[in-house]
């Protein structure tokens, strides 16, 4: 296949080398990185604008190919709500620069006229000046040819590394790139010496005022809270995983559920290597084929990987997983890192740390919070606590992974923060199917309550998105109803030790109980609706 020229300004089409199912098409546009922003280093990369999103990031050059060759192939396979309004941000994108090219071109028309009506004036005042003294004038050179002999450019190609940051420009986007970002300067302060270049430019330029930064600067920050949490933010795990660099450690993985696979997807599309393990091992087949290596056994992968992660259903699951044959602790020995990512109880997480610690191993517990399109959008929320210094050096894997990480101390606090978020998220969802259902009986519109809940203070993403399953039946599993029952009756559990009230709780947890024995087990969450219509 022939390889295609992309300019400055052309638009994209951006599919990772995963299948669309877990990495369906972006729409970009390439635009000018800011000057002190860092080239990733390898393989020829453009710097790009997400449409409907507006976060930026450097893409390899293979993985883009042209909008508008494109367009209605991805139109085809892509009917999700969010590549929808990418397509609305770059038909709009291209209705308004349609209209500044007439503009633009009227304009230069009219004052090319103008210009052309001076010229003429000027050249009869001063053309007998010019016959006088053509003598002399002709043994000089041409202004063109002086310009070139000036220049010391050389005829050819340009050298690689120039050739490499120089991209010729699309006439509609010409100047648009003028402004603030040409001439930001950046000068790391005291504090930040040392810091990766590309994290501090984003962090740097939330002080800057100028739009062009908006997207780039919506929520990356690095704050310290008096608890002792470090929180490491970022507004859309785009912007921030395409300037990461991936750790050389060598990364095993346990557990290809729902969580679990988008997790590899991610740490694969960034570089990592990755040795996998599952107990169903044909879950394995996909990853194998994308670069992942196969691992035999848990041991296996621990005693091969530098860092292991895992990721589970349940405490039991988790406690099997490590203690079981041919199990993680089997292969742990001194300076092996075990990252333990299941949802379980702070006892099961402190018994896992305890062994595996007394192996000469390293462990960090790390929940994450989210669901499946989060995991395979790279946009999980992750709770770490035990080893700091391991917390550090996953930095490029949670990156990959996730939005959002937050160290919280000592072993345990994170299996409880974990459980606390999951029994509000449980909570509400059982309020969102019993407000659905009493619309119902009362001769309501559902729809129309849940058009008010989207313009009031409730408004959230995952309301959208429950509701909408309950209205069209649609119960296939985001996040499985049996987990959220799980993570209730153990924050219930959490509860009870510290002589804590959890009523809301306690109730809602009745309601799942209610749902799996109607068979929703194995369901999304919303499914809880159906345990108040049987």
């Amino acid at each position: 296949m022939a390889a295609v020229s992309l300019r400055l300004g052309d638009l994209v089409k951006w599919a990772a080398m995963l299948p669309a199912i877990l990495f369906p098409p972006f729409t970009l546009q390439i635009v000018n990185p800011p000057k002190d922003l860092k080239k990733p280093r390898g393989k020829k990369c453009f710097f790009v604008k997400f449409f409907g999103t507006e976060d930026h990031a450097w893409i390899k050059v293979e993985q883009l190919k042209p909008y508008h060759a494109h367009k209605e192939e991805m139109i085809k396979i892509n009917k999700g709500k969010r590549f929808q309004q990418a397509v609305d941000a770059v038909e709009e994108f291209l209705r308004r620069a349609k209209g500044k090219d007439q503009t633009s071109s009227h304009n230069s028309a009219d004052d090319k006229n103008r210009r052309n009506s001076r010229k003429v004036k000027k050249n009869m005042g001063e053309g007998k000046k010019r016959v006088s003294s053509g003598s002399s004038e002709r043994g000089s050179k041409s202004p063109l040819k002086r310009a070139q002999e000036q220049s010391p450019r050389k005829r050819g190609r340009p050298p690689k590394d120039e050739k490499d940051l120089t991209i010729p420009e699309s006439s509609t986007v010409k100047g648009m790139m003028a402004g603030p970002m040409a001439t930001f300067k950046w000068q790391p302060t005291a504090s930040e010496a040392g810091q990766p270049r590309e994290t501090l430019f984003l962090l740097k330029i939330q002080k800057l005022p100028a739009v062009c930064y908006q997207a780039i600067t919506k929520k990356l920050k690095i704050c310290e809270e008096e608890t002792g949490s470090t929180s490491i933010q970022a507004a859309d795990s785009t912007a921030v995983n395409g300037s990461i660099t991936p750790t050389d450690k060598k990364i095993g993985f346990l557990g290809l559920g729902l969580m679990g696979s988008g997790i590899v997807s991610n740490l694969l599309k960034m570089g990592h290597t990755v040795t996998v393990w599952n107990r169903t091992a044909e879950k394995c087949d996909l990853f194998i084929q994308e670069g992942a290596r196969l691992g035999r056994t848990p041991a296996e992968v621990v005693s091969t990987c530098d860092i292991t992660f895992a990721c589970v259903s349940d405490p039991k699951a988790a406690k099997d997983l490590v203690l079981g044959p041919s199990g993680v602790l089997q292969g742990i020995r001194p300076g092996k890192c075990y990252v333990d990512m299941s949802t379980v109880d702070a006892d099961t997480v402190t018994e896992l740390a305890q062994v595996i610690v007394s192996r000469g191993g390293r462990f960090l517990e790390a929940p994450v919070s989210g669901n499946q399109q989060l995991s395979n959008d790279g946009m999980l929320v992750i709770l770490a606590a035990g080893d700091r210094g391991l917390y550090e050096d996953c930095s490029s894997c949670f990156q990959a992974m996730g939005k959002t990480s937050f160290f919280l101390g000592e072993v345990g606090n994170a299996a409880k923060m974990m459980l606390i978020v999951n029994m509000v998220q449980g909570s509400f969802m059982a309020t969102i199917a019993e407000g659905l259902t009493l619309a119902q009986v009362t001769g309501q519109s559902q729809q129309t309550l849940l058009d008010i809940l989207n313009q009031g203070q409730l408004a959230s993403i995952f309301l959208d998105q429950k509701c909408q399953n309950i209205l069209q039946g649609n119960f296939k599993p985001d996040f499985y109803l049996k987990y959220i029952q799980k993570d209730l009756r153990l924050a219930i559990a959490l509860g009870d030790a510290v002589n804590h009230p959890t009523p809301m709780a306690a109730a809602a947890n009745e309601v799942y109980k209610r749902a799996k024995a109607l068979d929703q087990s194995d369901n999304d969450m919303s499914a809880v609706y159906r345990a108040y219509i049987h």
